[in-house]
């Protein structure tokens, strides 16, 4: 990243056809998991015009009614009439039920030996991120456009016009490494046929500007606005274009700022590396900021099949760092243990479902972010540990 440069990240709205396909997922996640807390299950999910198919694999005690689950999140995100509503919609799926031998059995006793027996049942590079740019040590311009799309979201209670589907845009410039101003902003969003343009276009700027007010930094006089320069942006959904779980990682993570793993997030159970060891590099990362070690830092984990212990432990710290990048990845490695049911038990991320409300835990995620999330409790936003990795001999402040 350069020191003086503009870096722009979007975000978009619940009912955009790829976080639809997220939300169903992730809601079949949480089913499994309030139901039978040892359940294995993948689910993905595709939509397109008044078509929602769903594939699942699943091993689980557990009776969950994916075509309803699906119809109930359509509905959430506002789609209720129209030419893709959630009464009307057809559901295809695929199910495949597993051995129940597959499912996570309780161990007797958490001892070393079953925490090594529960390897890696994927390849994967998984990376966590953290920065000092926002309160909640996230990249600046990914904060921002989420609050734009949140903004834009909870508009439509009093815009009828304003549908379900929509898209934002942040760009910052920066100087000197640091976020100096919004260079622009373009919010996109899928209005009602007939709606008057002026109007919609006045409204959707105002929603812009009130999304940032009291922040700094904010829109200036030089900002330029992007509202639906595309054009009319009608009816939107997967009436105009098509949706599949795990196409957003950039939004699901830091905005494309730092790097990311190839692989969804969404739609998978927390046996899958390639879901908890990227929210056990975030936590890595993190607690390295907040125990004041550096001011951005990536952690990277490699994972190989059949293998419980990662291939190796990465830190960049990007020239911020307060010790060598090797030093702060061995404090990490000797505070951390990284292996699959390690994560699965410090997180507690297979009973955390039942415990939950209505929404669910792993649902929330599937809209605004995996990371960062401060509305809500998030183990693996916790700086738990940074104490521990800073009375290593490491100054305090930075």
């Amino acid at each position: 990243m350069a020191s003086d440069m503009i870096f722009t990240s979007e975000s978009v709205t619940p009912g955009h056809p790829d976080k639809l396909c997220d939300q169903i997922s992730d809601a079949a996640i949480d089913a499994f998991l309030r139901q039978d807390a040892g359940a294995h299950a993948v689910v993905e999910c595709a939509v397109a015009t008044g078509v929602v198919f769903l594939a699942a694999r699943f091993s689980a005690d557990a009776t969950v009614d994916l075509p309803s689950l699906a119809r109930k999140v359509i509905a959430d995100a506002g789609y209720l009439e129209g030419r893709f509503d959630a009464r009307n919609c057809s559901i295809l799926t695929s199910l495949v039920e597993l051995p129940a031998t597959m499912r996570e059995l309780p161990p007797g006793e958490l001892d070393e030996a079953w925490i090594e027996s529960r390897v890696a049942q994927d390849q994967a590079n998984v990376f966590g991120y953290a920065c000092k740019e926002t309160t909640e040590l996230m990249p600046l311009p990914i904060s921002l456009a989420h609050r734009l799309a949140r903004a834009l979201d909870e508009a439509r209670a009093a815009d009828a016009w304003l549908l379900p589907d929509g898209k934002t845009q942040v760009s910052v410039e920066y100087r000197d490494d640091r976020p100096a101003r919004i260079h622009s902003i373009s919010l996109n969003a899928a209005v009602a046929i007939g709606a008057p343009s002026a109007e919609v276009e006045e409204r959707l700027r105002m929603l812009a500007v009130d999304a940032f007010r009291g922040d700094e930094p904010r829109p200036d006089e030089k900002t330029a606005f992007h509202i639906n320069a595309g054009g009319p942006y009608e009816t939107g959904g997967p009436a105009r274009h098509a949706g599949l779980t795990g196409r957003k990682n950039g939004i699901d993570t830091y905005g494309e700022i730092a790097r990311q793993s190839g692989a969804a997030l969404s739609g998978k159970d927390p046996s899958r590396i390639d879901r908890i060891g990227a929210y056990a590099a975030r936590h890595a990362a993190k607690n390295v900021i907040a125990a004041g070690l550096a001011e951005r830092c990536e952690v990277h984990l490699a994972y190989a099949i059949g293998k419980a212990r990662p291939l190796s432990l990465s830190v960049q710290t990007f020239g911020t760092g307060r010790l060598e990048d090797a030093a702060i990845a061995g404090r990490i490695a000797a505070i951390l243990d990284f292996r699959p049911a390690a994560i699965e038990r410090r997180f507690a991320l297979r009973t955390r479902p039942a415990s939950a409300d209505e929404r669910g835990f792993y649902r929330p995620l599937a809209v605004y972010g995996h990371f960062g999330r401060a509305d809500l409790d998030l183990p693996w936003e916790a700086t738990d540990v940074a104490d521990a990795l800073g009375d290593r001999g490491c100054a305090p402040d930075l």
